[in-house]
């Protein structure tokens, strides 16, 4: 009989983004076999457990689902955050740091007590700062801490250029990178349709607006309906799926990189291990300076930490 390798993740948080993540698990991801979820709410993970086993039963995949608790990681190859305070209405990114990280000292330590020895997957905001403070917190390498990065934010791009100028976003080639936040920017000197640069489709005009539509779109969609979950979801899904397979995938993944000292997003080789390679960047003078400008605004966090 062949030996079969059975995947595991354990998510933590079962709020609407990390619920979103395990419906994406269960509808499309083929190599998850195991999908734990834990939860402050130990009632919510049980009937949240309940209802995707029988989501489950409708999807072409066979996944094992159950709510646990901590010792769950000791055997996880993923143990993705999905916990902590949502962005409220006004509210940045930011003015969450204070409530989330009292929650992943909580977190962490408790998964510190067990014998998780897999990869990290951030999902909560804000997101670069949440990637560093699990990176010092638990003391592991940085290349099995992965935030989701500007996954979405580059997937929101594509989405817009593509609406633009009627062309199918799978053929665009365009990134976000930076923090997930205010000061993400896009290095358009990189950005092609097909083989054809950017500046061909786009005046800088619409640059510049499909920039701030990127930017903006977390506060539209929250302000409309409270939250945002099925985009990241499905972003987390992806990077799992990558994991998974070792495919050698491209993500704007938020990682830390110790050139500038900061997790942030930036495009990197997803392998089994983790993150395999972070990609050089190749910008102009000014999309340098917008870059370093995103690295600051995350670093004036940083210093303030006690982590």
């Amino acid at each position: 009989m062949e030996n079969f390798e059975v995947n595991k993740v354990v998510l933590i948080g079962c709020g609407h983004v990390g619920m979103s993540y395990a419906f994406s698990l269960v509808n499309g991801a083929s190599h998850v076999h195991e999908l734990v979820l834990i939860d402050v709410n130990k009632q919510k993970a049980e009937g949240e457990a309940l209802d995707l086993m029988h989501a489950a039963c409708c999807s072409k995949y066979k996944t094992e689902i159950r709510f646990g608790d901590y010792n769950e990681c000791n055997n996880a190859d993923i143990v993705c955050i999905a916990a902590g305070r949502n962005q409220e209405k006004g509210e940045t990114r930011n003015d969450l740091i204070g409530k989330n990280l009292e929650v992943f000292k909580s977190i962490i330590g408790e998964i510190n007590k067990t014998k998780f020895a897999g990869i990290y997957l951030i999902a909560t905001n804000p997101l670069d700062i949440m990637t560093y403070i699990t990176m010092k917190l638990s003391g592991f390498p940085k290349e099995r801490v992965i935030g989701s990065g500007t996954t979405l934010d580059t997937a929101r791009l594509r989405c817009l250029i593509g609406e633009e100028v009627k062309v199918n976003y799978k053929n665009i080639h365009a990134y976000v990178i930076g923090e997930h936040g205010d000061s993400e920017m896009i290095p358009w000197s990189n950005a092609t349709i097909g083989l054809n640069p950017i500046n061909k489709y786009l005046s800088k005009t619409k640059m510049k607006s499909i920039l701030n539509d990127v930017r903006t779109s977390a506060y539209k969609i929250i302000e409309k309906k409270g939250n945002t979950a099925y985009g990241i979801g499905m972003c987390l899904k992806n990077i799992t799926e990558a994991i998974f397979e070792n495919s050698n995938s491209i993500f704007t993944v938020s990682v830390f990189n110790e050139k500038y000292g900061v997790s942030i997003g930036q495009p990197a080789i997803i392998c089994r291990n983790g993150v395999r390679k972070i990609e050089d960047l190749s910008l102009t003078a000014e999309e340098k300076m917008e870059f370093n400008n995103s690295v600051k605004a995350i670093k004036s966090v940083i210093k303030n930490l006690n982590v």
